[in-house]
């Protein structure tokens, strides 16, 4: 008798705001975002080189949580959330606590990518979509385990979920995901007109 053991699962949260938070919140962050692209000099020479036909806050305001009510509101409910996956992980956090340390929006325009990437110095990292209109791009996670694959062969198209070696998560406004933030992840460029607007944030352990 033999049996197959799935080991090692790599695991992600998603979720939705309730309707009457993003009608709340969502016209507020559209807001501010419109104020940032104005009036962050420094945000828009970071996006110039470094986030081509968009803007993101990242590289100059990334603690929006401190700045303005409608982030701090927006903290409170993925603070939740971020208890709930930490629990679903089965962390051992010995008296610590989950903190969000980092908070910024990024509008991706037409052509607009994201690289890969990890989000160093924290364990839980996150976004929340604000706006994604159909056809937008969708955020691409990466197998940890694929530089150790060597030689072995590529995986059918039909693969479950959960063995392939590339997963495109879509973007739907007001839902959100959060994963460990060890985890390798990407934008692919945005292939339609309308702008992808997102909110993303790091979470860290303090005592």
């Amino acid at each position: 008798m033999t049996r197959v053991l799935k080991l090692f699962p790599t695991k992600m949260l998603e979720g939705k705001l309730p309707a009457p938070q993003i009608k709340k919140l969502h016209p507020q962050f559209m807001q501010q975002l419109e104020e940032l692209e104005a009036f962050d000099r420094a945000g828009q020479a970071w996006s110039k080189k470094n986030y081509r036909g968009g803007y993101t806050s990242y590289g100059s305001l990334d603690n929006l949580h401190w700045r303005h009510p409608a982030f701090s509101d927006l903290e409170k409910l993925m603070s939740k959330q971020v208890q709930k996956y930490a629990r679903s992980l089965n962390w051992d956090l010995r008296g610590q606590k989950l903190v969000m340390t980092t908070c910024w929006i990024s509008r991706m325009g037409t052509d607009t990518t994201h690289s890969n990437h990890i989000h160093p110095h924290s364990v839980i990292s996150g976004t929340y979509y604000v706006k994604a209109p159909v056809g937008v791009s969708s955020l691409k996670v990466e197998d940890p385990r694929l530089d150790r694959f060597m030689a072995s062969p590529p995986k059918k198209e039909k693969a479950p979920l959960n063995e392939r070696p590339f997963i495109y998560l879509p973007a739907k406004e007001g839902q959100f995901y959060l994963f460990e933030s060890w985890m390798r992840h990407e934008v692919p460029p945005n292939p339609v007109k309308g702008d992808r607007i997102s909110i993303s944030f790091n979470y860290g352990l303090e005592n």
